[in-house]
């Protein structure tokens, strides 16, 4: 683990709500001295399959959608208005959830640990580009995302959005089932 010095070098901290599509609507990602780095807005989400990520002064800066087109839950990252990246969950891997970030060319990211309890490492071709983990706050029902590599901030936290979308909406529809 490395050092907390050399965070804000590195792209930093940045802390997200948990369970935030179940209990309200929007919230405010804070860096780790408690400044609003992007507000997350997903009132339209019931609506249109949409969470809107805008910059703190308002202005719209990536859009989370969800594709109801594949058999898998797959959510699209817009990043200034262009494509960034699809993230879908990896069919056929026993015991362990793992989602793949894919982005346009060769550099697919692949997200693997404990996804369901916020434990988990974000890697590139192997390399860790970014961690979650609870363990870092004490700030109830948050998780904290460090970004290590060189990687563009508003992708991994929109990833990791995508991600407790899916897994809540997974949650849902076993609670149908019973």
């Amino acid at each position: 683990m490395r050092h907390h010095d050399g965070l804000r070098l590195d792209g930093g901290m940045f802390v997200i709500r948990e369970r935030f599509f179940s209990v309200g609507d929007d919230f405010d990602v804070l860096d780790e001295h408690g400044n609003k780095v992007f507000h997350v807005d997903g009132k339209v989400l019931s609506v249109r399959d949409k969470v809107v990520i805008e910059d703190p002064s308002g202005q719209e800066v990536a859009t989370l959608h969800r594709h109801l087109v594949s058999l898998r839950p797959t959510y699209e990252i817009r990043i200034g208005g262009e494509k960034a990246a699809e993230v879908r969950k990896k069919l056929f891997t026993p015991f362990r959830e793992k989602f793949t970030i894919d982005v346009p060319g060769p550099d697919d990211l692949e997200m693997k640990g404990d996804l369901l309890d916020h434990e988990y490492v974000i890697e590139r071709g192997g390399e860790q580009v970014a961690a979650v983990s609870k363990r870092w706050l004490t700030i109830r029902d948050t998780y904290a995302v460090r970004i290590t590599g060189g990687v563009e901030p508003l992708l991994i936290i929109g990833a990791v959005l995508a991600l407790d979308l899916a897994l809540e909406r997974e949650k849902d529809k076993g609670k149908d089932d019973d």
